[in-house]
Formats: structure tokens, C-alpha cells, sequence
């Protein structure tokens, strides 16, 4: 008989809802009964894509004799962390306290108020590799909680104590130097060999490849920009990218991006996309824009909902084909054997892709193969004696060929719910893609999905919700939520001029400032002011795998500021940077967004302003929009449709001279002179 999680919306939840465990949903209903019965809870934190919360279920949450002892002596309660990362963010920052790490699976116990008292990540059922059995730790913290309550009780009331906000230091004065020390940190931590930062595991650290383009651009420190163009060069080349299918894998085990972890999240794609495509735009790299297009075709393909909202996950394990116990591995989907390949290709095609792409009998991973290129295609050409060009067409044959074939294995599981904050982070990466690379339909993709999430992820009195999935929003939506799809919507108005975008932004960013803002110390609490009161509020000033809510939302302010000329948005956005100061300061590598939102702000910027119609109007706004100006934004009035009074500041005294395209290029709204026709605004830009 399924449990109390037959009801939820979330993938994640529903994969246990047959579990032998009574899971319950966090709700008042369950934390009630914690309460009643004087029992703590067991806490459990994943996600569907999550390859160690899979074996966690299947060894222990599948167990009826640790069912049983979790039913009898807990209330165990089940939460998928991307519908409540503030739960996740308060017990993540609980659980790395008590252990020094953290992770997924993860594993908390709490006190019937909510305080936790001890944690982990994953446990096997039983004792081995080192590690304790989960068996024996839930008889321990019964032990503990039976005999040794008071002292139970005191832990959690120390532990919840140091949670919070806990920024290294005082505040300070916002300038250039932050955004420079910040690129010397990142030098220092760099892998001039293999690209990215640090040793494995490694992660693509978009934001920081973003402010080392800035940085290059107005120091012209060529070694900034070689740091960025190894980092992506790489990437593409390894197995954290999906060679057939496009898209990127969640981060890379070694050094070397080669072994990934294999799920693919709608957020890493988003900022991968956004990241090369900024990338094409500021070295003219055609490889670069080919891989955003790839990932955001592999996007719209396999992770874009009828509705034209986009779903969360991939999983990392799938199926062999014709099994029927319901056996996943991890990869198996995504990775090959030479015969496989030759079954596919034909002998000799088989051989050249082989290798190219590094395919070998032995494998690089568990004795299959993650297609990966050690050499480039040019290189590798000249080896054998092939002309590249023909090399490549051959190998893009192969690569559909066997791209047809892996869609016939079982697929990944998908999670596909719709989050808010990760849509905002996809509408600005295909806005800003589709204005860069030319593509309207990139451009057309974000605005279906801006309609989407901005009308059907309301409640009644028009507040954001955070998730959505068939039909059904719910939950209270946070900082990130308002503060990405404001990102996303300025995006889309710089990419198409629908100033009902404009309002759209405003209209979110005044409910961050009533409901979310810390006017003592100013920036913004993950969650609003009526939100479930939990054991601590959180506000968060790093970045993560995504853009923290606060960097976000200064960046949002920071565009909507100059766009409209009102000043109540540089103000907020001036307070916020003021206050991550400590961890621009301290931890640079964990402040990327907000380092750019700084620099946008610290400039010198600038407003650029184009109004006119017609065809030759039309091909200057793309010429605009496709040079990298990272201390600009963009306005334009370049033919008839709606007019938000938000803008009229921008507009106000200017005008297209007889019809021409007309730019305006002013700071802080004082404005040059205008530069008037085609030839005269494509030559000045062009410098």
C-alpha cells in the first residue's frame, strides 16, 4: 500500500512512495505528530537525479526490517531539495557543521521542534567501506534520544544557534579592486593544463569564467581571457559534454573533465549555454556558439514541456536494455563498446570515430567508453593525412547515426517538474543566445516560457509560486525564483524591445524589495516575510552550483536601474553589493554573479538606446546585440507595440532623425550626441 507521498507532485517523492518506510511529506500534519508523540524526526533530503539517493532507497528505504525500525521509533519525512531549498539550505549548513561535508542523500535527525541534532549523507543499510550501517545509526540516535534525551536536546539548541547568515567579516567599500582580486584568486587556483579550477571533482565555475571575460575586456589581459578559452576548450572536448546529443552532465569526477557525473540539470545547461555563447561573442570562436546551440537544441529537444516551460533533470542511471527487475547503472545510457559502435557505423567509419572520439576495449569507465576527444579534429586529421573539413562531415554522419541508435536504449529517468527560478535561468540563456547567435527561435523558445511561468506559477493574489507539474503550482516561491526570472525577463526585452517585459520585471522586483529586504543589513532573505516560519531565516549571499538570490537580484536591479532611470533600483542593488562585500572580499570564487552585477554597476556603463524602423533598423539592433558590451545595456524602439511608462526616462527627448536608425550612447543617462544611419552606428560600435 503506497504511502503518504502517493499525493506529491515531485518525481522524487513518488519514487518512494511504495517504500516499506511511512514517509510523510514536511507539513503540519507530520510535525504535529512529531510533536505529539515526543519522537524525533528522520529527515531525508535528495533529489530524482541523485545517483546515491537511488542506492540509498534500494538498500535501505526498500528494507522492511529498517522500515520497521524507522516506522516504530521516527517520524521519517521525505523533502525533494528543488521544491524546498530552504529546508535544504538549514539543514545542509547543520549537517556540514556536525560532519565538515555534506551532500545528497541527505540525512538528518531533528528534534520534534525542528532542531537537528545529528546527520550525515549516505549510509550503506549495513556497516562497511569504512562507514557505519545505517542500521546502526538509527539504533545509536534511538539510544541517544531514549536514554540520553537532555544531552540530545542541548546539541541541537548549540547546533541551531550557529546557523544563519555567517559572513567572513565586516562591509566595505564597493570597487574595481574586489573584481581584480577576484581574478588573481582565480589565476592562482587555476589548471593551466586541463582548464577549470582546483583538482577533481570538477565543476564548470561559470560565474567566475563570466568575470575573467569582464576583466579581460577592460584590462585587455590576454591571460585572462587564455584561462577562459582552455576552460571551455576542454570541457567540449571531454565527457562531461554529451557529443551526440548536446548538453552538459553535472560536473566531471577527474581532472581531466573526462568521467562525469552523468545527470544533466536544466540549470548547469542554462549557464553553459549563456557562458559559450558570451564566449563566441567576445572572441568570435564559431565553436563556442556551435556548442551553445547544441546544448540549447538538446534543451527545446528533450527537456522543454508542451506547455513550452522547461523541465529540472536527467537522471545519471538507466536501464539495460530488456531488463525487467528494474536494474539501473549509472552512465549506461551515455556510454558505448567498441563492437556496439561498429554494429552501428560499419567497420571502417567505426575505426575513424573510434579514434577520434577515444573508444577502446578496455573503456574508460567501468570497461565501456564516455566518448571524448583527447586531440582536435583538425590535429587529428593532419595525423592521418584527411582534409578537417571532410573529417568533420564524416564524423557528424557517425555521430547521428549513433544518436539514432542510443535513443532506441531505455532512457534516463526525467524530472519534469518545472522550477521557476531554473526557467529564469534558461530564458535568459536562450534570449541572449538567440540575440547573439541570430536565432529568433531561441528568442521565441524564452518568451513561451516567460508566458508560461509568469501566468500559470501565480496564486490567487498573484504572488510567484515555485514549482509546477501537471497542471498542479505550488509552494511559496523565494528569492531565487523572483530574482532569476527577473534576469530573465530584462533578457528577453534586450533581445526582442516587448517592453511588456520591462513591466513584467518591475512588477517582481517590487515584491522582493516589500517581502524579501533586510533593511537593517540590507540585501534579501531566501524566503518572504510570510513565509512557514522555520528555526532560522536564511539569507545567502554565495554562489552555488546556481547564481546565490541576492546576486541575482542585484544584477536584476542593477539592468533595471539604468534601463528606467529610477533610482529606487540602484539604491537596492547598491545596499545589496554593499552588504556581500565580506564575501566578495573573503571568497571571490563563491561571488562571480555578484562580482558582475558590480561591475556593471561600478562601470563606467552605459545606456544604449535605438530607435527607428524598418529593415536597416532591424539589422543594427542585431549588430547591437551581438557585440560583447558587458557594462551596457540596451533600450530600442524599433517600430510599433506597447509602451511601458517605465521606460519613457530612457526615451524621453530622443527621437529617430528622418527615419534613420538613430543611437543614442549615454552614461547615466546624459547622452552624446546621436549617432544617425546604419554605416555611421555600425563603424562606431565596430571600434
Amino acid at each position: 500500500m503506497p504511502n503518504a507521498l502517493a499525493d506529491e507532485t515531485s518525481p522524487y517523492l513518488l519514487q518512494h512512495k511504495d517504500n516499506p518506510v511511512d514517509w510523510r511529506p514536511w507539513g503540519e500534519e507530520a510535525l504535529a505528530l512529531a510533536k505529539s508523540h515526543s519522537k524525533p524526526i528522520f529527515l531525508s533530503i535528495g533529489y530524482s537525479a541523485c545517483h546515491w539517493c537511488h542506492v540509498m532507497e534500494h538498500e535501505s528505504f526498500e528494507d522492511a526490517g529498517i522500515a520497521a525500525v524507522l516506522n516504530e521509533n521516527f517520524v521519517p519525512i521525505k523533502v525533494d531539495r528543488e521544491e524546498r531549498p530552504d529546508l535544504d539550505q538549514i539543514y545542509m549548513q547543520a549537517v556540514q557543521q556536525m560532519t565538515g561535508r555534506g551532500g545528497w542523500p541527505m540525512s538528518v535527525f531533528l528534534t520534534p521542534d525542528l532542531k537537528p541534532f545529528y546527520g550525515g549523507t549516505y549510509w550503506p543499510a549495513h556497516a562497511g567501506r569504512g562507514m557505519p550501517g545505517f542500521d546502526q545509526v538509527l539504533e545509536a540516535v534511538h539510544d541517544a534520544w531514549t536514554n540520553r534525551r537532555e544531552q540530545a536536546l542541548q546539541t541541537a539548541d548549540q547546533l541551531t544557534a550557529r546557523l544563519g547568515n555567517t559572513l567572513p567579516g565586516e562591509t566595505g567599500e564597493l570597487n574595481h579592486g574586489l573584481i581584480e582580486a577576484a581574478g588573481q584568486q582565480l589565476e592562482r587556483s587555476f589548471d593551466a593544463t586541463h582548464g577549470g579550477f582546483g583538482a577533481a571533482p570538477k565543476f564548470p565555475h561559470t560565474m567566475d569564467l563570466a568575470v575573467l571575460m569582464r576583466l579581460a575586456s577592460s584590462s585587455g589581459r590576454s591571460a585572462w581571457l587564455d584561462m577562459v578559452r582552455l576552460t571551455l576548450d576542454r570541457m567540449a572536448a571531454g565527457g562531461i559534454y554529451d557529443h551526440l546529443g548536446g548538453g552538459f552532465a553535472r560536473y566531471s569526477v577527474d581532472e581531466r573533465w573526462i568521467v562525469p557525473h552523468f545527470e544533466k540539470m536544466l540549470y548547469d545547461n542554462a549557464l553553459l549555454a549563456g557562458v559559450y555563447t558570451e564566449a563566441f561573442v567576445a572572441t568570435g570562436e564559431v565553436a563556442y556558439g556551435r556548442i551553445a546551440r547544441e546544448t540549447l537544441d538538446y534543451v527545446l529537444k528533450e527537456m522543454t514541456g508542451p506547455e513550452g516551460a522547461f523541465y529540472s533533470t536527467e537522471d545519471a542511471d538507466s536501464a539495460p536494455h530488456n531488463d525487467s527487475q528494474g536494474h539501473k547503472e549509472e552512465g549506461l545510457y551515455y556510454t558505448w563498446k567498441p563492437e556496439e559502435i561498429r554494429k552501428v557505423l560499419g567497420e571502417d567509419a567505426a575505426d575513424l570515430f573510434c579514434r577520434v572520439y577515444d573508444v577502446t576495449p578496455i573503456g574508460n569507465f567501468e570497461r565501456r567508453n564516455i566518448l571524448c576527444i583527447s586531440k582536435s579534429i583538425s590535429t587529428q586529421a593532419k595525423v592521418m593525412g584527411l582534409n578537417a573539413a571532410d573529417l568533420g562531415r564524416e564524423l557528424a554522419k557517425s555521430r547521428a547515426k549513433l544518436l539514432a541508435a542510443r535513443a532506441k536504449r531505455p532512457r534516463p529517468g526525467l524530472d519534469d517538474k518545472v522550477l521557476t527560478s531554473w526557467n529564469g535561468l534558461m530564458i535568459e540563456a536562450l534570449a541572449r543566445a538567440g540575440a547573439a547567435l541570430g536565432e529568433p527561435r531561441y528568442v521565441a523558445a524564452a518568451g513561451r516560457a516567460a508566458d508560461f511561468v509568469f501566468t500559470q506559477l501565480r496564486d490567487a493574489e498573484g504572488r510567484l509560486l515555485h514549482t509546477w507539474r501537471k497542471g498542479r503550482a505550488t509552494l511559496n516561491a523565494y528569492l531565487d525564483d523572483y530574482a532569476a526570472l527577473a534576469c530573465g525577463l530584462i533578457a528577453l526585452y534586450e533581445a526582442s524591445f516587448d517592453e511588456r517585459r520591462i513591466d513584467q520585471a518591475a512588477e517582481l522586483l517590487d515584491v522582493v524589495l516589500t517581502r524579501f529586504a533586510d533593511p537593517a543589513a540590507g540585501g534579501f532573505f531566501f524566503t518572504a516575510d510570510d513565509h512557514e516560519a522555520l528555526i532560522v531565516r536564511q539569507k545567502d549571499f554565495m554562489d552555488n552550483a546556481t547564481p546565490c538570490g541576492n546576486s541575482l537580484a542585484a544584477t536584476a536591479l542593477v539592468k533595471l536601474g539604468k534601463l528606467t532611470g529610477d533610482a529606487q533600483w540602484l539604491d537596492a542593488a547598491r545596499s545589496t553589493l554593499v552588504a556581500a562585500t565580506p564575501v566578495m572580499r573573503h571568497a571571490p570564487t563563491a561571488a562571480g554573479q555578484m562580482l558582475a552585477a558590480l561591475d556593471l554597476l561600478l562601470g563606467p556603463s552605459s545606456e544604449r538606446v535605438l530607435l527607428g524602423q524598418g529593415p536597416a533598423t532591424e539589422v543594427v539592433a542585431t549588430q547591437l546585440r551581438q557585440r560583447y558590451a558587458p557594462r551596457t545595456v540596451l533600450a530600442g524602439r524599433v517600430g510599433s507595440g506597447y509602451r511601458s511608462p517605465r521606460l519613457e526616462a530612457v526615451f524621453a527627448g530622443k527621437t529617430s532623425v528622418e527615419g534613420q536608425p538613430t543611437l543614442y550612447v549615454c552614461q547615466d543617462h546624459a547622452c552624446a550626441a546621436p549617432l544617425v544611419g546604419a554605416t555611421a552606428i555600425s563603424a562606431a560600435i565596430s571600434d
